[in-house]
């Protein structure tokens, strides 16, 4: 099997990417990931698919083992990650089916094991710019050229899940600016740039929160509504990965192939 070049941590309902996949089960100094790697080959580049809370939709989005994900993804070699999920709307203008490929995030989780650098190497990784340029400009021109409505670039607040936003907690997100909302992107972004891992975020709107504010018949989002949305959407998705995966560059010319460089002190 030639070395895994590009990993797909798929979301809600993802759970499926890869025809004629070999299966592997990873072991990791963390402990184990969310289920088996699949491997296989699209557009002649091997690809590791690992769906992010387990088959079977086993694992919350405060249970998942982050470290132990993308630790098993470089461990085959992986350099590129794309990271497909569901997220809820916080602005109008941002509907669901539309994708937005975010450039931001917002960390309001909490308790959750986000470093690979508990010492004695103090690292202290840049995020300033969290996803990576060459693989967001490749989703954005993957997803204008399958004619599907792309936002190019927004930022998503994390909350800690598994419960839904209050209707306050939604007003002040919306408030910020902040366009998405999701449970799953931190740390797994932030981890990727730690193993110095090019990361994209894929999000597949699937509600508006706790509804449109000023819209009386808006209804706060459940999680079946979430699941039926992505599901809904899951063969387009896929198809958009998978087209990703021929269009990304085989050189890395982006600052998350060297986030180490100046990150450690002593």
């Amino acid at each position: 099997m030639a070395e895994v070049e590009i990993g797909v941590i798929g979301g809600s309902g993802f759970y499926e990417l890869l025809e004629d996949a070999r299966e592997l089960r990873v072991e990791t100094p963390y402990g184990p990931p969310s289920d088996v790697v699949s491997v296989g080959e699209v557009a002649g580049r091997t690809v590791a698919f690992l769906p992010r809370h387990g088959r079977g939709h086993v694992l919350p989005p405060h249970a998942i083992n982050y470290r132990a994900n993308l630790y098993a993804l470089k461990s085959l070699g992986v350099t590129r990650v794309m990271g497909p999920c569901a997220v809820g709307s916080l602005q109008p203008k941002i509907r669901p089916g539309d994708l937005v490929i975010c450039d931001q995030y917002v960390d309001r989780t909490s308790g959750r094991k986000d470093t690979f650098y508990d010492g004695p190497v103090v690292t202290h990784v840049s995020m300033a710019d969290p996803f990576c340029p060459t693989l967001r400009k490749v989703a954005v021109h993957t997803a204008r050229q399958m004619d599907w409505p792309v936002h190019d670039g927004g930022t998503v607040v994390v909350i800690q899940g598994p419960r839904f936003s209050t209707r306050s907690e939604s007003r002040w997100f919306r408030s910020q600016g902040w366009e998405v909302i999701n449970m799953t992107q931190y740390p797994e972004c932030a981890l990727a740039r730690e193993l110095e891992l090019c990361y994209v975020n894929i999000s597949l709107i699937t509600d508006y929160d706790v509804g449109v504010e000023g819209d009386p018949h808006a209804q706060p989002v459940t999680a079946h509504e979430v699941l039926v949305r992505f599901k809904e959407n899951t063969a387009r998705l896929r198809e958009l990965v998978l087209r990703m995966v021929a269009a990304i560059p085989s050189t890395r010319d982006c600052p998350c192939a060297t986030a180490l460089a100046h990150a450690r002190v002593g």
